[in-house]
């Protein structure tokens, strides 16, 4: 089995999310898919609160596409659980962005249990689907996200 690196950088965003009836499969736990969902929410809300809505990145003729996705499962999550979604923003150059996600529950005692990690990878395309640099104040948003992390 191979080791990956998908630690998370300071800074960190958390977000929290609900799991409803509608993520989970036949066994009752939640399906392996809606985890890259979970981290599209922390990296939409991490955006939308360090940066700028993707909205805003849309408006501005980029688009950014998964090229490149990684999930390692550790625990199920089941219905009803309130999971905790923690991202970081790990990489950024002029045409990519890679975010590391760590998905943990809150047990009794007050420790929180790791149920899945990962990274995906985004690339800046334009509208055409041809690669593209990220325009100026996107990339001076992202990059400033990450010098947050160097500086605490």
């Amino acid at each position: 089995m191979s080791k990956i690196n998908v630690n998370l950088v300071e800074p960190i965003f958390t977000t929290t999310y609900r799991v409803i009836y509608g993520d989970t499969d036949a066994a009752g736990v939640v399906y392996n898919a809606n985890y890259l969902r979970y981290f599209e929410i922390g990296r939409t809300e991490m955006m939308r609160a360090w940066a700028l809505p993707y909205s805003a990145i849309e408006d501005l003729g980029c688009i950014l596409p998964v090229t490149e996705t990684y999930l390692r499962f550790k625990a199920p999550a089941a219905y009803d659980d309130l999971i905790t979604i923690a991202t970081s923003l790990v990489e950024v150059s002029k045409l990519t962005c890679r975010f590391h996600y760590a998905i943990t529950r809150e047990q009794e005692e007050g420790k929180s249990s790791l149920l899945a990690k990962g990274f995906t990878v985004h690339a800046c395309i334009n509208r055409q689907g041809k690669l593209t640099q990220f325009p100026r104040p996107v990339l001076e948003k992202i990059q400033l996200m990450l010098e947050k992390g160097k500086t605490s």
